[in-house]
């Protein structure tokens, strides 16, 4: 720079100096300078103001927002905090696991310190990073949450903390407005003041909802998310599991990785994307190293996600709705009384519908532990027996309405079937097949489904009760004859033995329950009908009766109104075992709330029904059934022996088939039939409806044996009470024997309870002379000729009205035959004279055998037979109707003789020459000899060919004796 330019500047510079130095320049200044301050003061203190103002008005529209919403204590925030809906589990026998109940949303509670840390951190990373700084509420995210909404600014961050996501979800609704917000805002400082943050973390942890597991259920809560995606608990997830669960909040649906079917969806990119946003925020909080976080980004998250699950509802069909049935009943009653009420009150249907109603819920979403009583091993078995049982029978064709078309159809229906296994001494149900495919027909055959239970309702309602009355012993004697008994609408009830057979003309009880008569079973409950025996059955758990049932005779062979249930007929039966005392039956063991209080425990009432004695009496008739009666086919099929008392039963028109048994330890049956009833008789694979009953009930005891053997099959027997004597009776009346009765072959021994054996005598057997017309025998008369008459005994129909005989159609039927009863007739088996001379019969001669046929007229009981005018025989019209003539040759003729000795005219003459003598030749004249070997020959042909003839009528007896024995195996109701 040069002089010149150096002097222009300090020429300038001296005037600027002058112009602030002058008076007029600072006083201009001093002006302005006030007026830019007061100006700056007006600015702040308006803003001041406005600041104010804004804050007023806005602290203001934060008390109108919130000025409904109450102030809640600690413990009012921690019961709306911690409601949270958690799914139900079920248990087997022994806390064996089963299944969670089904709900809309499956959840399973879990401790903050069994939830891994991985995923703690992870969710606080993604969710709220500065969760362990704020008091509830962050104010910038507020902020900047506001203005973006104000602004309408196409990106809208978050600005909820994790308390403030679990007021929404807990404790507000999810509407979107100020209200609401500010609402949040309040509680969440006031949870913050309560709880401590781990408290806060683990409630979240439970309730977040995070989209389907591998069922496609609805699940919420890291729990059930670590269980239902991986198949692991939560605290055993790995740091991608972790990051891919904590990312799922944002969008449960979208990231789950699993569609409604449980399947695995053909994209999963968007869940494993926000696993990697989520790793990268974990990251970039510094809760993974940089190591950790690539080795996680890398992860196949894919390989984890497990496969389809079956539900237990899917699994388990029969008994998951069972349990869930039996529980919502009982809690029921639970919540029905802690609101005040007893268990009388829920008669009233509205009440009881109203609790039903409240208890579903609960169930579904309080998170209760049920336990049942049934063994999950004997439970898989019997039904693998049932899917691979080969014999239950035909198909048979029933019409339906199509539910959807309205049409009708023809569909084929299968044979169903039901079976319970009860534990005597305790009640608890075991096992159970509710059906043959749930798919096809929901209803549960052991529990629900009413069926008359046809024979096996004699031991429950004629025999025990007969018993415990002191009406009955297994001695007792009744008519097995054709009988017509009242039925108390001005009807006879004439019932029948199956097959039409079988009527031996009297019978004892035990007889009777061995071989099913049910002639003698409705005869027997003839003489207690009138002392209520119905009130037995609803002591031993019969629910379906009705009061025409307490009137109606036929009820003894099983003919209901209604009907009963598989569980309940053989829950019944349990009785017998225990000495008399009837337990009811029960599936559910326990009920435990979630935070672990036993809110019901089952507790064992027994019933008094029968007295041991009766109840042992009863029980050592049914091991006649078992042993040598219609259930003997058992034996052979079983794969273990064991002391076991049942009976079988058959429906009318053979529409059910049952059989029920119990031994010391446990009691057992199986029902089988159509669901829309029909016959179930004819053969299947070589096998009768009631065998391919027994075989299946052996089948599916054999596999319980397998599982249990020390449970089905006690080394012990069941043990006889003092107070039964044994005691010999008369099978005609059931008293002491006398000694015609002894004579008679009749006398049979048997047990009695003490006080109830016979006292009195038997009188019903005199000395007695009797005529036999072909199989009858008849009372001789005092001017019947002796030489038709046999010695024996007659019975005396005065004393044996006691064996129901005013119901007896033909009081002569009595007396079956037989050789115990050869020598046995009854005093009104008479015959009638008829008041004239018996006609002249017709014979014939064949070689040297006279023949003729039974005389035509009734009251003919001999025949005479004369040679050459001098009587040479008499026989009984009885016997064969043949006569051999001698070798004398003569004339030979028969007469007809009367019960009162009047006889016919003689019939037509038939004449025989006298024989040869035998001449005897020398040996070598082979004339004679070839004709004495031709004779001889002959005569042993002959021999040979009688004997043959025997084997024929042999074979036949024995068919008969064979197709007896089978009418017995099959004579049921």
């Amino acid at each position: 720079m040069n002089n010149k330019q150096k002097g222009r500047i300090q020429s300038a510079w001296n005037q600027v100096s002058r112009f602030f130095q002058s008076e007029k320049t600072i006083k201009n200044a001093r002006v302005s300078y006030q007026v830019i301050w007061n100006l700056t003061l007006i600015v702040i203190i308006v803003g001041i103001l406005g600041f104010s103002f804004a804050g007023g008005v806005g602290a203001g529209y934060f008390a109108a927002l919130v000025k409904d919403e109450p102030v809640r204590s600690k413990s009012d925030l921690q019961k709306d905090i911690y409601n949270y809906e958690e799914t139900s589990e079920i248990y087997f026998a022994d806390k064996v696991y089963l299944g969670k109940l089904t709900s809309d949303l499956e959840r399973e509670e879990v401790s903050i310190d069994k939830v891994s840390d991985h995923l703690k951190n992870a969710v606080i990373a993604t969710e709220d990073e500065y969760f362990y700084e704020h008091d509830g509420v962050v104010p910038k995210a507020i902020l900047r949450a506001v203005y973006q909404e104000f602004s309408n600014a196409s990106v809208q961050s978050g600005g909820s903390t994790l308390t403030q996501q679990l007021i929404k979800n807990q404790v507000l609704t999810n509407e979107v407005s100020f209200e609401r917000k500010a609402k949040e805002i309040l509680l969440a400082l006031r949870v913050e003041k309560f709880f401590e943050k781990e408290e806060i973390l683990e409630t979240y942890l439970n309730v977040s909802t995070l989209g389907r597991n591998s069922s496609g259920r609805n699940i919420a809560g890291v729990q059930a998310a670590a269980e239902g995606i991986f198949g692991i608990d939560a605290k055993d997830l790995n740091l991608a599991q972790s990051a891919f669960i904590a990312g799922l909040p944002q969008s449960p649906f979208g990231y789950t990785p699993y569609t409604q079917q449980g399947e695995l969806k053909d994209n999963l990119d968007p869940g494993i994307n926000r696993m990697k946003t989520v790793l990268k925020r974990m990251h970039s909080n510094g809760y993974i190293t940089k190591e950790q976080y690539d080795k996680a980004q890398k992860y196949d998250i894919t390989k984890d996600f497990i496969g389809k699950k079956t539900l237990p509802s899917e699994k388990y069909p029969w008994l998951t709705y069972e349990i869930e049935k039996r529980s919502i009943d009982i809690l029921s009653l639970y919540l029905a009384k802690e609101d005040g009420y007893e268990e009388k009150d829920l008669k009233n249907d509205d009440l009881h519908e109203q609790y039903l109603a409240l208890a579903d819920r609960n169930l579904r979403q309080n998170g209760y532990k049920i336990y049942s009583t049934i063994n999950k091993k004997i439970y898989n078995k019997m039904q693998e027996v049932t899917e691979n049982y080969p014999n239950f029978g035909y198909d048979k064709s029933q019409t339906i309405i199509d539910p959807d078309t309205k049409e009708s159809k023809i569909v084929q229906e299968p044979v169903e079937t039901g079976a319970v296994l009860i534990e005597n001494k305790t009640g608890k149900i075991i096992s159970f097949v509710g059906g043959r495919d749930f798919k096809r027909e929901q209803t549960n055959h052991a529990t629900a489904s009413l069926r008359p239970n046809g024979s096996t309702m004699k031991p429950l309602l004629v025999y025990g009760p007969g018993i415990d009355l002191g009406k009955l012993s297994p001695g007792s004697v009744t008519a097995n004859v054709p009988v017509s008994i009242p039925d108390g609408s001005g009807k006879l009830w004439q019932p029948r033995n199956y097959g039409g057979g079988s009527l031996t003309g009297l019978a004892t009880a035990r007889d009777s329950l061995k071989n099913s008569y049910n002639i003698p079973a409705a005869l027997f409950y003839m003489k207690i009908i009138n002392q209520n025996p119905v009130s037995y059955l609803e002591k031993m758990g019969f629910t379906s009766l009705t009061k025409a049932d307490h009137s109606n005779p036929s009820l003894s062979l099983g003919a209901m109104t209604n009907g009963v249930t598989v569980e309940e007929n053989v829950n019944a039966y349990t009785t017998f075992a225990n000495s008399g005392d009837f337990i009811d039956a029960y599936m559910i063991d326990k009920i435990v709330s979630k935070d672990g209080e036993v809110i019901y425990k089952h507790k064992t009432k027994p019933v008094e029904v029968f007295s041991p004695q009766a109840a042992y009496l009863t029980l050592d008739m049914m091991r006649d059934v078992v042993n040598s009666g219609t259930a003997a086919s058992v034996k052979n099929r079983l794969a273990f022996s064991s002391d076991w008392a049942g009976k079988t039963g058959t429906g009318q028109d053979y529409k059910d088939a049952w059989f029920v048994a119990t031994n010391p330890n446990v009691t057992f049956g199986t029902w089988i039939g159509y669901d829309t009833p029909k016959s179930l008789q004819g053969t299947y694979n070589g096998l009768e409806y009631n065998k391919r009953n027994i075989y299946y009930w052996a089948d599916l005891m054999n596999a319980a044996y397998a599982v249990d053997s020390k449970l089905v099959d006690p080394d012990k027997r069941f043990e006889m009470p003092g107070g039964i004597v044994s005691r010999s009776f008369c099978a005609a009346t059931g008293l002491l024997p006398s000694d015609s009765c002894q004579k008679a072959g009749l006398v049979k021994t048997d047990l009695f309870i003490a006080e109830q054996a016979p006292t009195q005598g038997d009188t019903s057997l005199m000395d007695g002379q009797y005529v036999s017309v072909g199989s009858r025998r008849y009372t001789a008369l005092s001017e019947t000729p002796s030489e038709f008459t046999s010695g024996g005994f007659v019975l005396n129909s005065k004393s044996i009205e006691a064996i129901g005989l005013k119901y007896v159609n033909d009081p002569n039927s009595l007396i079956p035959g037989g050789d115990k009863w050869g020598d046995v007739v009854g005093t009104s088996a008479t015959l009638n004279d008829n008041g004239k001379v018996p006609e002249p019969l017709s014979i014939t001669m064949n070689g040297n055998t006279i023949s003729w046929g039974l005389h035509p007229e009734g009251d003919v009981v001999g025949y005479r037979v004369y040679q050459n005018g001098q009587k040479v025989a008499s026989i009984s019209a009885g016997s064969d109707l043949v006569y051999k003539v001698g070798s004398n040759g003569g004339s030979y003729y028969v007469t007809a003789v009367d019960i009162v000795g009047k006889e016919s005219a003689p019939s037509q003459s038939v004449k025989t020459v006298a024989a040869k003598p035998t001449t005897f030749v020398d040996k070598k004249d082979s004339k004679p000899n070839s004709s004495k070997q031709d004779k001889d020959g002959k005569k042993e042909d002959t021999k040979n060919n009688e004997d043959k003839k025997t084997e024929p009528e042999d074979d036949k007896n024995q068919d008969m004796t064979e197709k007896d024995e089978k009418d017995i195996a099959e004579e049921e109701e």
